[in-house]
């Protein structure tokens, strides 16, 4: 298993290649921002993976901002 928490612009496309090429069995992502969440997820789906569960996550109540952990597993 592989855990990442990225930065607001999200996983550096070599990081994500570099996923790719490990195969781990589930990668964890831990994301403060949707789209980049959303653009992350698509490059590991195209690379074989599938995302089983999103769940937000409130970590600053009474603000805008949601995290939100993503978990997908190899198929």
């Amino acid at each position: 298993m592989i855990v990442v928490d990225p930065p607001r612009k999200g996983c550096d496309p070599l990081l994500l290649e570099t996923i790719l090429e490990m195969k781990p069995e589930r990668v964890v992502n831990v994301s403060c921002n949707p789209s980049t969440l959303a653009r992350d997820l698509r490059v590991l789906e195209d690379g074989g993976y599938r995302t089983v569960e999103v769940t937000p996550v409130d970590m600053f109540p009474h603000t805008v901002h949601v995290d939100s952990v993503a978990m997908l597993v190899r198929v």
